[in-house]
């Protein structure tokens, strides 16, 4: 930012059944009445506490635990209805129904209305509001006209209607069988009317309607959850909060697990990737899972340019000059897999055996040759230097000095990684585009669906600070095929369409795929509960002591 393999419900039922039949009612939080508080590893949030303007993991973990939303996913990836009674698509997937539970309240008292969900959708889609998960909401009606000059920021998307309280249709600009999945991403939780008084405010002191509730947060030390005593959803918590501690060192955070002084995190040191699953004094967690790890090269980077016969070179040949192997042998000792796409295999529509995808596997001969071919059109300069930006306080350094030494070696080049203090300040530089060179990058999925590996990280529509797509890449093939593969009439089909986007990707290779992390982790001795999610995060609600 994953276990035995995922038993998604979209595998099981059919869209129809996914989003009515197949959806219960929930069962009620059960109170611990223990006064048992779980402290957790994070960082820094990039920004303020915001569900729309939150794509990192350091808000996400907080805002996931704040926030209900229309759908929810259980450790595996299930979806379950929670505050939506029922999400109804019409025969092509162009318009869906939804209705609201009865019941449903904010923190601070007020209903959660089928406007709360209007409002805060249209308010994220507004370029004026500048968030980042605007591009989740391309496929309403009427997000391009959100999209223009001049706007206020209050103007709402065409193509969301409120029929009562507790009903509201979603019309499409195009089918989208994945919509009623989407649903569950945190981008689209409702939001209170005093979110809109002062929404910089409210990201410090966020009003929300999940199983827990905001308490505080004391910048880069904690950010504190309480269990949310009126929350009826599906989520049955078994403690009174969670408090997350800032670490800028995964190594100290490690070392606070051992004595007892940090109850769980979702990462293992590379220093202790060896021995963490003997370690007597801690509960080791290490399966398969669902993260994908990469570095971005920007697609208008020199030399790199994705549009030209050099750019496609030098990336490939960067690709085939590393060693995934033994990265994952050597410097994450078995907690990782290398890729062999873009997606993961946990995930419906992974497929091993996609056309180009031996630009990801280690050939240094071949690798040289590339790279003088990219020579013949345009020379790399005599003083050039790929630099491979990362934040210091995530445990990357080992990985990306064994990248910047496996193209040194391979292709005689100068290769360096240029670690940032914190992953606030580096994700900062990458959302501000200030990065001139390659940068970490990654997915921890929103929802269970391989769209969700796609689309947001490379489609048009999320370039340009509208998304996640931080390299800016931009391929109209690609994009129409996302298209088709949304309107696909089953998910067959529709995987068969992805798969073809992804082997644009391996000839474009807007970011260089490197390995699936494990979910692996670990809890400290006497914590109850610790399991790892479809997410390769700790499920936090399950957890006591």
């Amino acid at each position: 930012m994953k276990k035995k393999a995922l038993a998604f419900a979209a595998a099981a039922c059919s869209l129809a059944l996914l989003l009515g039949a197949c959806g219960g009612s929930g069962s009620n939080a059960s109170d611990s009445g223990s006064g048992v508080v779980i402290t957790a590893f994070n960082s820094e949030p990039q920004n303020p506490l915001i569900p729309g303007d939150t794509n990192e993991t350091g808000g996400g973990k907080v805002l996931d635990l704040l926030f209900s939303r229309l759908v929810s996913f259980d450790v595996k990836g299930n979806a379950r209805n929670e505050v939506a009674e029922s999400v109804e698509p019409n025969a092509d997937s162009t318009q869906y129904t939804i209705k609201l539970k009865s019941g449903w309240k904010f923190t601070d008292g007020t209903p959660v209305t089928a406007e709360s969900f209007t409002k805060a959708w249209s308010y994220t889609a507004n370029a004026k509001n500048a968030q980042l998960g605007a591009s989740f909401f391309e496929t309403i009606a009427g997000y391009d006209d959100l999209q223009k000059d001049g706007l206020n920021g209050d103007e709402q998307l065409s193509g969301l209607k409120v029929v009562d309280d507790n009903t509201f249709t979603v019309d499409l600009n195009q089918p989208d069988s994945v919509f009623g999945t989407k649903i569950g991403y945190v981008a689209f939780a409702p939001l209170p009317e005093s979110f809109y008084k002062d929404p910089k405010a409210f990201g410090e002191n966020p009003v929300s309607n999940g199983p827990y509730k905001f308490s505080k947060w004391d910048h880069n030390s904690q950010i504190v959850v309480v269990k949310n005593p009126d929350y009826k959803g599906n989520v049955d918590v078994k403690n009174d909060g969670v408090t997350f501690k800032v670490y800028t060192d995964d190594e100290a955070a490690y070392r606070d697990i051992q004595a007892g002084n940090l109850d769980t995190m979702e990462t293992v040191p590379s220093s202790a990737t060896k021995t963490f699953e003997k370690d007597s004094k801690v509960q080791a967690y290490n399966k398969a899972g669902s993260v994908f790890q990469s570095f971005t090269i920007p697609s208008d980077l020199d030399h790199f340019n994705t549009n030209t016969d050099e750019g496609r070179l030098r990336r490939e040949a960067i690709s085939r000059a590393i060693d995934r192997d033994a990265i994952c042998e050597k410097v994450r000792n078995g907690t990782c897999t290398p890729t062999v796409d873009f997606s993961s295999p946990m995930i419906p529509g992974y497929s091993d055996s996609l056309t180009g995808n031996e630009v990801l596997k280690y050939d240094a001969d071949a690798a040289k040759k590339l790279w003088d071919e990219a020579n013949a059109i345009s020379a790399w300069p005599s003083d050039g230097k790929l630099t491979f930006a990362y934040n210091a306080d995530g445990g990357h350094k080992a990985i990306y000095d064994a990248v910047a030494n496996s193209i040194k070696n391979a292709l005689g080049i100068d290769a360096e990684g240029a670690p940032m203090p914190t992953f606030q300040e580096f994700r900062d530089a990458v959302t501000n585009r200030q990065i001139k060179g390659a940068f970490r990058s990654g997915w921890q999925p929103d929802y269970p669906s391989i769209q969700n590996y796609l689309g947001p990280l490379y489609s048009s529509a999320a370039a340009d600070g509208k998304g996640s797509n931080d390299g800016d890449y931009k391929n109209t093939e690609f994009d129409n095929l996302l298209t088709q593969a949304a309107a696909a009439g089953s998910e067959d089909d529709a995987n068969k369409l992805y798969q073809q986007a992804e082997e644009i990707l391996l000839r474009d290779l807007p970011a260089i795929p490197l390995f699936n992390s494990n979910a692996s982790g670990a809890a400290a001795l006497g914590v109850t509960g610790f399991e790892m999610n479809w997410q390769n995060l700790p499920d936090y609600a399950s957890m006591s002591k």
